[in-house]
């Protein structure tokens, strides 16, 4: 497995991120695994190679992160590996167990490296902007988890180019830690990321880490128009509802009808033809990938060694319009 630099940082990652979205109770998302079922998927990431593991505060309420901590201590050193968690999104029914507060994020760290069984995360990010608290505030809070040694590095997660560029600038004007990732999403069907945001990283040296490049198995060509219940044969497919709005109009099945060609002329599956071509996309650091089953990350990482040529990503990239942002 490669490993690469996040942004222009000295931290190395794996060129694929095991998102860890899928670990936890299925009592929070029916599609989710719990931890018996958990263990061997993080188990052969880490035999193939994969140091980076994205998970968050809000997975399965905070079970998400347990599970992924007890595997990793009994599965690897904590030095060789890169764990990044996220904060922002509501943890319970308290007015202050959510946003960027100051006092949230002392809350969530302390929490987050609990659950991890750590004494500290490689990568802190923010879940989204929040727009009802003072950026200072946020950006102030954060500087102080790294400075306690909590956090190495800091990073952040959907939200619009403009909030992003905001919070880099006032982070640059104080002095304060600055962001090195940013986790967005992007792939063949959800493209308007190119249009303002991959530009900013790339300018400013920001780690680009999306998730959804397979969006949400939409891309996998295992869905139907019909939508809804009867989308698909898999339980995600069945009951994500986020695939179901995001997803599924006439023009995305038209993308996964190319993608199914070119999957077939090389003898491959076409979820790997649409994770290459996010991997292999200006600017991008590693794709975080989600999976259910051993097979799917074997998979993943085998797309890696996927080149595709300029001909192939026209003929995905063609028939892509202009869509409503999303997230």
């Amino acid at each position: 497995m490669e490993q690469v630099r996040l942004g222009t940082t000295g931290l190395k990652v794996s060129r694929l991120c095991l998102g860890c979205m899928t670990f936890g109770t299925p009592t929070w998302r029916p599609w989710v695994l719990d931890e018996q079922a958990s263990r061997p998927v993080i188990a052969r990431a880490l035999e193939l190679g994969v140091t980076f593991f994205d998970t968050a505060d809000m997975y399965s309420q905070g079970l998400g992160e347990q599970v992924l901590g007890r595997a990793l201590r009994d599965f690897a050193r904590r030095s060789d590996v890169v764990i990044a968690t996220k904060l922002y999104y509501p943890m319970s029914e308290r007015p202050n167990d959510r946003g960027l507060s100051r006092a949230h994020i002392m809350d969530s760290i302390d929490r987050s490296l609990r659950n991890l069984g750590t004494d500290h995360v490689d990568l802190y990010q923010i879940h989204a902007f929040d727009p009802d608290t003072p950026v200072d505030e946020t950006l102030q809070a954060l500087d102080d988890v790294v400075r306690a040694g909590k956090a190495r590095y800091l990073g952040a997660s959907t939200m619009a180019a403009w909030q992003f560029a905001k919070l880099l600038f006032r982070a640059g004007e104080r002095g304060w830690t600055r962001f090195v990732a940013m986790q967005n999403h992007y792939n063949l069907v959800y493209r308007e990321e190119e249009r303002e945001m991959i530009p900013l990283c790339r300018d400013q040296g920001i780690g680009v880490i999306p998730f959804s490049p397979l969006a949400r198995g939409f891309l996998a060509g295992n869905r139907r128009r019909e939508g809804g219940a009867r989308g698909g044969d898999t339980t995600r497919a069945r009951t994500d509802q986020f695939a179901q709005q995001d997803y599924y109009e006439d023009l995305d099945f038209r993308i996964v009808e190319r993608v199914g060609a070119i999957a077939r002329g090389r003898g491959v599956k076409p979820a790997q033809v649409a994770l290459a071509w996010v991997a292999g996309r200006p600017g991008v650091t590693a794709p975080i990938l989600g999976v259910s089953r051993v097979e799917q990350l074997e998979d993943g990482i085998a797309a890696l060694g996927i080149r595709l040529s300029e001909e192939e990503c026209r003929s995905l990239e063609e028939p892509y319009m202009a869509r409503t942002p999303r997230g």
